[in-house]
């Protein structure tokens, strides 16, 4: 009984140093933006918080809410602290790995999306979602790796597709990916792999900017009649607006990103290990 009551207390003093040092660095977060007379708070809350290895230290990503310039304006931060220093960055001296990378949240069910499923079985046990780009060079050859691999093990493996065009280095993404919905849409089987599967180089540059051009390459190939007006509905435009914002709601940065399980895999090798 003792050594209970004694646990006990322990576990609620962990509790609340562990509140207080929460609340420290939301307090922190909020005097850094109250700094900025442009700024309006609306609203900061703990999205994660993960200790470091073997550190007393404490990563934490925030979800950040504010206005600016009287626009709402939603993004995430990454601080670490100790209870007494917050640093924006944070390395292993030996390594000089960020811990950065270790802040990366796990994937909910709704990642899961049915819809966004392009290769393999949803009731596999393992899972993989993938955001990209189709016009980023590494995209082109990961992609349909990563599908040729999921066919051949399609029993033991889903994989989830999520639009992510990088509109500022590939404008020519941009539309390329609302023609790719708008197939979808009109049932055209396996769009993604059949788009990745065109050496688009020779079509357009990914810096072209005049959608007519990406049109007429797309309806050349694929045999398909669609217009501007075809591809700029409100729900095209919505649909890739989900993928992109469930894209950096778990920080999602480049192309490809790939999440294996849940779990983002920046080695980007793991796949191969799965329906083995």
């Amino acid at each position: 009984m003792y050594f209970k009551l004694i646990m006990l207390i322990t576990f609620i003093s962990l509790s609340l140093s562990a509140n207080e040092l929460d609340k420290k660095v939301l307090d922190f977060e909020k005097n850094r933006f109250s700094k900025n007379s442009r700024i309006e708070i609306v609203d900061l809350s703990v999205n994660m918080k993960k200790q470091i290895p073997n550190k007393n230290w404490y990563g934490y990503i925030i979800d950040v809410n504010v206005k600016m310039a009287g626009k709402d304006v939603k993004a995430k931060d990454i601080l670490f602290s100790n209870g007494e220093i917050v640093a924006t960055e944070l390395f292993d001296i030996k390594s000089g790995d960020s811990y950065k990378d270790l802040m990366t949240p796990s994937l909910t069910r709704k990642y899961y999306d049915e819809e966004k499923l392009i290769a393999g079985n949803s009731k596999a046990k393992d899972k993989i979602v993938i955001f990209s780009d189709p016009l980023c060079p590494f995209c082109m050859d990961f992609v349909p790796d990563v599908i040729k691999h999921v066919k051949k093990y399609e029993d033991k493996i889903a994989l989830y597709y999520y639009h992510f065009p990088l509109s500022r280095i590939h404008p020519a993404a941009v539309p390329l990916v609302k023609l790719m919905v708008k197939a979808k849409e009109d049932g055209i089987k396996n769009i993604e792999e059949r788009v990745y599967s065109v050496y688009w180089d020779e079509e357009f540059s990914s810096k072209e900017q005049n959608e007519d051009v990406i049109i007429s390459s797309f309806n050349k190939i694929f045999k398909t009649s669609y217009t501007k007006k075809d591809i700029n509905s409100k729900n095209i435009s919505d649909e890739i607006f989900e993928d992109v914002s469930m894209g950096e709601e778990v920080l999602v940065q480049g192309t490809p990103t790939i999440f294996i399980n849940g779990e983002q895999d920046k080695s980007k090798l793991k796949y191969e290990e799965l329906g083995k």
